[in-house]
C-alpha cells in the first residue's frame, strides 16, 4: 500500500526592495498617464479640435508641447531616478514629485465631460501616487554596524587565498 505524499509547496514571497517597488509604482503610474492621453482620442470631437490646433482649449503651439513635454517626463524620469539615486535623495525625491503630481492627476478631470473615463483615470492616478508616498514616508531604515565605518563601507573585501 502507497501513501499520499503532500506535493504542495508555498511559494516563494521574497520581499522586494523599496527601490524596486517605487520603480514598478512609477512606471504604473507613467503607463496609466500616457494611456488615459491615449484612449481620451477617442473621445468624440478630440480629434478634430486637436486637428484644428486646440487641446484643453489652448492653442497647440511649441510651448504648449514643451509643457506637455516636461510633464511627461517628471513620471518617466522618476522610474530610473528612484532606482539611481542614492536612499536618501531618492526618498526626498519621490515623496517632493509625488506630491506635486497629486494636484495635476486631479486638473486632468477639470472641464470634461466624459466623468466616468477622466474620473477613473484620477483615482487609478492618485492611488498610485499613494502607494509611492506611503512605500517613500516608510523607506526602512538600516541600523549601522559599528564594526563597518564610512571609509570601509565602499572599499571592496580582501579575498585570502588558501595555500595547500
Amino acid at each position: 500500500m502507497s501513501t499520499r505524499q503532500d506535493t504542495t509547496t508555498t511559494l516563494d514571497d521574497s520581499r522586494l526592495p523599496v527601490r524596486a517597488k517605487l520603480v514598478a509604482a512609477w512606471t504604473s503610474f507613467m503607463f496609466l498617464y500616457a494611456y488615459v492621453d491615449i484612449l481620451g482620442f477617442f473621445v468624440p470631437g478630440k480629434v478634430d479640435d486637436i486637428l484644428v490646433g486646440v487641446v484643453f482649449e489652448f492653442d497647440i503651439t511649441q510651448t504648449l508641447l514643451t509643457a506637455f513635454l516636461i510633464l511627461m517626463a517628471i513620471p518617466i524620469l522618476m522610474v530610473v531616478l528612484s532606482a539611481m539615486l542614492p536612499a536618501r535623495a531618492s526618498r526626498i525625491t519621490n515623496l517632493v514629485v509625488a506630491s506635486v503630481q497629486v494636484p495635476f492627476a486631479m486638473f486632468n478631470a477639470v472641464g470634461e465631460s466624459w466623468t466616468y473615463y477622466y474620473g477613473l483615470a484620477v483615482v487609478l492616478e492618485v492611488v498610485l501616487l499613494a502607494v509611492i508616498l506611503r512605500l517613500a514616508w516608510t523607506w526602512p531604515r538600516s541600523a549601522a554596524s559599528p564594526v563597518i565605518t564610512a571609509a570601509s563601507a565602499h572599499k571592496e573585501p580582501r579575498q585570502t587565498q588558501l595555500h595547500a
